[in-house]
């Protein structure tokens, strides 16, 4: 004689477990296309700041104080004051979302770079909200006005010595995400007569995401 209760017991389960796997699989799938829609509005929202081109306009800046720094295209401004140094750059948004830069760094240019992207606890902080719209050029300008402070000292040397010094910027999309530090690198242009400095952009750190060079060196 058939013992229903136990049959009927292990159709339960059998039906429970197939369901179980349906449901499983179902949530594998939705979480994928979640991911994907995830990275694909983020890919919209991306800003990637470059140096602009030599033919875009020529950027006058104006600091707080009333200094003012010309910085012509795909370069840089830098003037060396008695008790501040001001640093400017003329840049251009290669991504597809705006950009907001959060702060800076200037440092004598290291080579080679490092693989590490620099502590976030040493940027200065953007006096000012600095946007870059994607597409379009912009600016970013930056003033060390602490005579006591030993990076002053240094960037005056280096820039005295016509050496080359490194601009880290951190920026990010409109909504505070996707940080990333850029490294740009001031130096002059191979054509001594050329007025300000020749802008290039070394390296990009991204700060809350996964590195896609996964730190190994090329």
């Amino acid at each position: 004689m058939n013992d229903w209760v136990t049959i009927s017991s292990l159709a339960t389960a059998g039906g429970t477990l197939v369901l179980a796997v349906a449901t499983f699989s179902s949530v594998r799938s939705a979480n994928r296309s979640a991911r994907v829609a995830e990275q694909s509005l983020l890919v919209g929202l991306r800003p990637v700041l470059i140096p602009s081109r030599e033919t875009d306009p020529t950027e006058r800046v104006r600091f707080g104080d009333q200094q003012t720094l010309t910085v012509p295209g795909h370069g840089g401004g830098v003037f060396v004051g008695e008790e501040a140094i001001y640093l400017g750059l003329a840049l251009r948004n290669g991504g597809s979302g705006l950009a907001v830069i959060h702060g800076w760094r200037v440092t004598p240019r290291e080579s080679p770079t490092p693989a590490e992207h620099p502590d976030l606890d040493a940027f200065r902080r953007q006096q000012i909200d600095l946007y870059i719209p994607a597409g379009e050029t912009g600016y970013w300008l930056g003033a060390l006005r602490d005579t006591s402070d030993a990076t002053f000292d240094r960037i005056r040397t280096t820039l005295e010595a016509h050496e080359p010094i490194a601009i880290d910027l951190l920026y990010g999309d409109f909504e505070g995400g996707q940080r990333t530090i850029a490294r740009f690198v001031l130096m002059r242009w191979p054509d001594a007569g050329d007025p300000g400095k020749r802008a290039t952009v070394l390296r990009y750190w991204n700060v809350d995401g996964r590195d896609p060079r996964d730190h190994d060196e090329v």
